[in-house]
């Protein structure tokens, strides 16, 4: 950050805080076959938030994960993924949300709304978030923890591959529900 956006960003009572990728877990859970549920991870993200002290509703928050980090533990299911049929993540690398607003503020708890974009297409969802504290790390930096939950439908993201199976349903749900575990360190 400049001494200038640091400087704005003191007058605004924003403070920058980084996500910490060895402590931060964005997960998803898909349903298989309509009986069981697949879970999954992306293991390459970045970002940060501007965390306002005072008032949290004047936060914002930007995160960039690379869609190739997929991770469902099987190799030919997430070369499938990355494929045109899924994340097509050559043409789409990233995967990113932005937020617009923080709202409904109950203690620790609030709603993040933001746009997310996958695939190319780009929707407003709304997160569920839990702030889970602050802490001193050892070497001397200032730590945050969120938690946050929200559903999406995949299909509205234009990721429409399936299969219909010979019993009735689909190979793979429309429901995503996604979960993050993010850890964030503050910036000088």
């Amino acid at each position: 950050m400049s001494t200038s956006t640091a400087t704005a960003a003191a007058a605004t009572g924003l403070t920058t805080w980084a996500i910490d990728p060895a402590h931060t877990h964005v997960e998803f859970a898909v349903r298989h076959l309509m009986i069981t549920t697949v879970k999954g991870r992306f293991t390459d993200l970045s970002g940060a938030v501007r965390m306002h002290d005072d008032d949290i509703t004047k936060s914002d928050v930007d995160i960039r994960i690379a869609a190739a980090s997929i991770d469902t533990r099987e190799p030919q299911r997430d070369a499938h993924l990355k494929s045109p049929d899924f994340f097509d993540v050559d043409t789409y690398p990233e995967i990113t949300f932005r937020s617009r607003r923080v709202s409904d503020v109950d203690g620790n708890e609030f709603k993040l709304t933001g746009d997310l974009t996958i695939h190319g297409v780009t929707r407003e969802v709304t997160l569920n978030v839990t702030s889970e504290g602050r802490a001193k790390d050892p070497w001397g930096g200032e730590r945050a923890g969120f938690s946050a939950t929200t559903r999406i439908k995949r299909g509205d993201f234009g990721l429409k591959w399936n299969q219909a199976l010979e019993t009735g349903g689909v190979v793979v749900g429309d429901d995503v529900k996604i979960a993050l575990e993010i850890e964030l360190l503050k910036q000088a």
